[in-house]
C-alpha cells in the first residue's frame, strides 16, 4: 500500500512525503526533502508497531535539524581531510564546515537539497524512487552527477536502498543514508543496553579531526571490538571522543556480505545490515543536541545509533583504501538492506 500526500514547501518547490506499506503492517514514510526516510514503523515482541527512527513531526524540523536524520549523504559521505583531494593531477578546494574538513558534501549536501520523486510502485514489494542531478562545481566536485535512490519495503519486513549514478566527467562519490536508529523506539531513552555485532575484524584509527591515520588496524583487544554481540555502551567510556564515530572495514567492494545486527531487549527488535559496500561509520550520536524531536521527545547524546555503509572517510586521500572515483560514463550500483525481526533473546 502507497499513501502519497502533500508536505509543504521549500524554495518553491512542493515536498512530499510517501508512505509504504506492507501485507504485515510495517511500514516506512520517505520525503523528497533529502530523500529522507522519516520513520519505519516494524512490529515488536508483543506485535506492537515500533517506530524505530529518530527525526521530526514537520517538514520545518528537516529544513532547520542539524543532524541529518534520515538523509541520503553526498557528494561524499563523512569526511575528506583537510576540504581538498586531487584527482587526474588537479587540486579540488572544498568548502569547510567540520573544522577544516568537509563533511557530508559540504556547506549545502544532498541532504538539503530538493530530489525529484520519480515514482512509486505499489507492486508485491513497494518502492519510491527519487533523483536528483549534481550540477559540475557543486560544492567544488567535479561533474555532474545524476543520481538514483529507491527505496523497497520488502514482504519479509526489510528495507533496500538502492544508489545508482552517472557522471560526465572524472568525480568522486560516496553515497550512504544517515537515519539514527533506537530500536526500542524513538522516545525509548539512550542506546547503550542495546546489543550490538558488527562483522569487522579491521577499523580504521583517526586524529583529532576524526581523518583516519591511514592506518587499517585490528579491533581485537580494543574498545572496538564488535565481532561477539555486546552492548553498545560495554566501553563506550573508553573511546576518548566521548563515543563512537568510527569507521570499520568488512571488505572489498560490490560483494554482499552481512555488516552488523543490532537488538533492544525490551522491545526484541533485531535489525541485521546487508551492503556491498566496502566500509561502514558506526555512530552513536554523540554530537546529537536537538529539543524538537517527534512528539516532543528530545534527541541528545545516544538517543540514536547509524550504520553508514560507505567508503571509508578520506578515501580520495588514502590510495590504499578501495578508491571511491566514478569514472566518466561508468555507472556506480550499491545496495544496503535493513532486516527486521523478533528475537526472544
Amino acid at each position: 500500500m502507497i499513501n502519497k500526500t502533500d508536505w509543504g514547501f521549500f524554495d518553491g518547490y512542493k515536498i512530499n512525503l510517501i508512505t509504504l506499506k506492507n501485507k504485515n503492517g510495517m511500514s516506512v514514510s520517505l520525503t523528497n526533502y533529502g530523500a529522507s526516510a522519516v520513520d519505519l514503523c516494524v512490529p515488536d515482541k508483543n506485535g506492537d508497531f515500533i517506530d524505530v527512527l529518530l527525526g521530526y513531526d514537520d517538514l520545518d524540523g528537516y529544513i532547520n535539524g542539524k543532524s541529518c536524520q534520515g538523509a541520503s549523504i553526498g557528494r561524499y559521505g563523512n569526511r575528506i581531510g583537510g576540504a581538498k583531494f586531487k584527482l587526474n593531477g588537479e587540486e579540488y578546494i572544498l568548502r569547510k564546515n567540520n573544522g577544516e574538513n568537509s563533511l557530508h558534501g559540504g556547506i549545502v549536501g544532498y541532504h538539503r537539497r530538493v530530489w525529484r520523486t520519480l515514482g512509486v510502485s505499489d507492486g508485491k514489494d513497494a518502492s519510491a524512487a527519487f533523483v536528483y542531478t549534481s550540477p559540475d562545481g557543486e560544492e567544488n566536485f567535479p561533474g555532474e552527477v545524476n543520481i538514483f535512490i529507491e527505496y523497497t519495503l520488502t514482504e519479509e519486513n526489510s528495507l533496500k536502498i538502492k544508489y545508482s549514478a552517472v557522471s560526465d566527467r572524472d568525480t568522486v562519490l560516496n553515497l550512504t543514508n544517515h537515519s539514527y536508529f533506537n530500536l526500542g523506539g524513538y522516545n525509548s531513552g539512550d542506546i547503550l543496553n542495546a546489543r550490538m555485532q558488527i562483522f569487522a575484524e579491521n577499523y580504521t584509527p583517526v586524529d583529532n579531526g576524526l581523518i583516519p591515520t591511514g592506518e587499517i588496524a585490528s579491533v581485537k583487544n580494543t574498545p572496538f571490538d564488535f565481532t561477539e554481540p555486546k552492548l553498545i555502551g560495554k566501553d563506550i567510556k573508553s573511546i576518548d571522543i566521548g563515543g563512537y564515530d568510527h569507521n570499520f572495514i568488512l571488505g572489498e567492494p560490490g560483494i554482499t556480505r552481512k555488516a552488523a545486527v543490532a537488538c533492544d531487549f525490551n522491545t526484541g527488535i533485531e535489525m541485521t545490515v546487508y551492503t556491498d559496500m566496502p566500509a561502514m561509520q558506526f555512530y552513536t550520536g554523540i554530537n546529537l543536541n536537538e529539543a524538537n524531536g517527534k512528539k516532543g521527545s528530545a534527541m541528545g547524546k545516544f538517543a540514536g545509533f547509524c550504520l553508514e555503509t560507505q567508503y571509508s572517510p578520506n578515501t580520495p586521500n588514502m590510495p590504499h583504501f578501495p578508491q571511491c572515483v566514478l569514472k566518466k560514463g561508468e555507472e556506480f550500483r550499491s545496495e544496503t538492506e535493513y532486516a527486521f525481526s523478533v528475537t526472544g533473546s
